[in-house]
């Protein structure tokens, strides 16, 4: 059983730079970095976009998927998904893009809720078994992050029905 919380799935209306929705079950396998931000939050536009960009560019797709989701809990009428079109060419956002889903009763919207978010930027690292890991909110040291990263991309990942075996072992046993 794993020690680690399930990633609670993403309430998302529109997505933005992928031909198709997103779901944390279609990226399964890969270890997940969803940047949530606001368009109009200074630490955000600073560093928690241009972060994600980065790590978008340097990690290869297929083991790291980069998604943002603009969770807007303020400025709600300025901040819309055709501002935020505009938002992401103009800053050549090049990784998809979830709207976080509104809440009916409440200022904070619904995955932001349940991943339990003090505000933006947060950064939500999810491991290649889909869950949560790491979350950190306001700036990232690029060096501890790409670490953290590169940490999950090196577990062993036993799949169900699977025997772990762990590195390094042989027929003569297993090496530290």
């Amino acid at each position: 059983m794993s020690r680690y919380t399930k990633a609670p799935d993403l309430v998302v209306d529109q997505w933005f730079n992928t031909p198709a929705p997103l779901t944390l079950q279609s990226l399964r396998g890969k270890v997940v970095v969803m940047e949530s931000f606001q368009m109009l939050c200074p630490g955000c536009v600073s560093h928690g976009l241009p972060q994600a960009s980065r790590i978008f560019a340097t990690f290869p797709q297929d083991k790291v998927a980069v998604i943002g989701l603009h969770t807007v809990f303020e400025h709600h009428d300025v901040m819309t998904p055709r501002a935020l079109e505009v938002f992401l060419a103009e800053f050549r956002i090049p990784f998809p893009v979830g709207v976080d889903r509104p809440s009916a009763d409440n200022d904070i919207p619904q995955t932001m809720l349940a991943y339990g978010m003090r505000g933006t930027p947060t950064l939500t690292i999810i491991d290649q078994q889909g869950n949560v890991r790491q979350q950190h909110f306001g700036e990232v040291n690029d060096l501890a992050l790409g670490a953290e990263i590169g940490a999950l991309l090196n577990e062993v990942v036993v799949r169900e029905g699977e025997e772990d075996v762990g590195a390094g072992c042989g027929d003569g046993g297993c090496a530290v």
